[in-house]
């Protein structure tokens, strides 16, 4: 059972003033003297007061960083999917990978009262204090593929370092000794995640690591993986694979490797991650690591609704499993697996 929200009357009675003086000061009345307004204010903040809208509605609201990214999209439809089998609204935000604009989102939906939270951290963010007003009021808070340590709260993330070491351990498996790395650092501890797997089966299959094949870039596209790929390819000794951290700048990898005359996978193994729909498109179809996106917005949105119903908020942790698709970039020997080909 949820804590009694805080109303006017509450602070009213603190302050020892009248319920219409509070509702004058929040809305920021002229009538209301300055150091009475700051004093209703910080006590309203302090108390975890929201104002109450003309009709309440059971609401989830999200917040990503952008809602045309693939994944993040299928995320959400993933979350709207239980949401409306539960007569529940969805309010979507974006926050376009910025600390500042989550935290001014989170004010907005707290104050639309939304009943619960989902949130695809913006990769600056470096402290949750924002997000306190919530579990103040037991409103449920599910953080989606990486939570900061020291709040308590929800939080759904894909195993990233199996996912990296079961396609660099594929790789491997197909006669591949010479792997190289290509990481997007904006996804921050997904990142380090994925290069953590990499490296780790790299050292288990007993394969040095060569820092010359770990390439960086803030934001991994078509064009940044074209660009890496002729760096790659033109060193004295070129990989003969390489995984990429997104399906796109993979197939950017395809694409200039292909203008270059190589043959793949005979002579260049490409490795992506996600399962975008465009990893079935591009000539020859794109391996990568399906990424269970719809399904972590049907478990986030369905610890939400769990959590909502307990007296006290919950630090449970679920990690999704990664599944390994193997195509035609990657295929030089038929594995005896359970490997999804399609």
């Amino acid at each position: 059972m949820l804590k009694k929200e805080v109303t006017i009357y509450d602070i009213a009675g603190e302050l020892n003033v009248s319920p219409s003086t509070v509702s004058r000061a929040l809305k920021d009345h002229y009538s209301i003297g300055v150091s009475t307004k700051k004093k209703i204010m910080a006590l309203a903040a302090d108390r975890g007061y929201r104002p109450r809208q003309g009709r309440e509605m059971c609401t989830i609201g999200v917040i990503v960083s952008h809602v045309n990214f693939p994944q993040i999209s299928a995320m959400i439809s993933g979350i709207e999917q239980v949401a409306n089998e539960n007569g529940i609204n969805v309010i979507i935000s974006q926050s376009y990978g910025k600390y500042k604009n989550e935290k001014a989102l989170a004010k907005t939906l707290f104050e639309a009262r939304v009943g619960g939270l989902i949130v695809s951290l913006a990769n600056d963010t470096i402290d949750t204090d924002h997000f306190k007003q919530f579990i103040k009021l037991n409103i449920p808070v599910v953080f989606v593929d990486r939570k900061l340590d020291g709040f308590n709260s929800g939080t759904v993330v894909v195993d990233y370092f199996t996912s990296s070491y079961l396609a660099t351990s594929h790789l491997i498996s197909q006669g591949c000794r010479r792997i190289a790395f290509i990481g997007e650092t904006f996804a921050g501890n997904t990142y380090a995640e994925k290069l953590r797997g990499y490296m780790e089966s790299l050292r288990a299959h007993n394969i040095p690591i060569e820092e010359n094949f770990i390439l960086t870039q803030e934001i991994l596209s078509a064009k940044e993986g074209y660009a890496f790929g002729k760096q790659l390819l033109n060193l004295e000794n070129p990989p003969d694979a390489i995984f990429s951290d997104n399906d796109i700048a993979a197939v950017g990898v395809i694409q200039y490797a292909i203008r270059k005359g190589l043959k793949i996978p005979q002579e260049l193994a490409v490795m992506g991650f996600n399962d975008d729909p465009i990893s079935q498109i591009i000539d020859p179809p794109l391996s990568t690591i399906a990424n269970p996106a719809v399904e972590m917005g049907t478990v986030a949105a369905q610890l939400v609704l769990y959590q909502s119903k307990k007296s006290e908020s919950n630090a449970r942790t679920i990690i999704l499993d990664p599944k390994l698709v193997a195509r035609q970039s990657s295929i030089k020997v038929v594995e005896v697996s359970c490997i999804s080909i399609l």
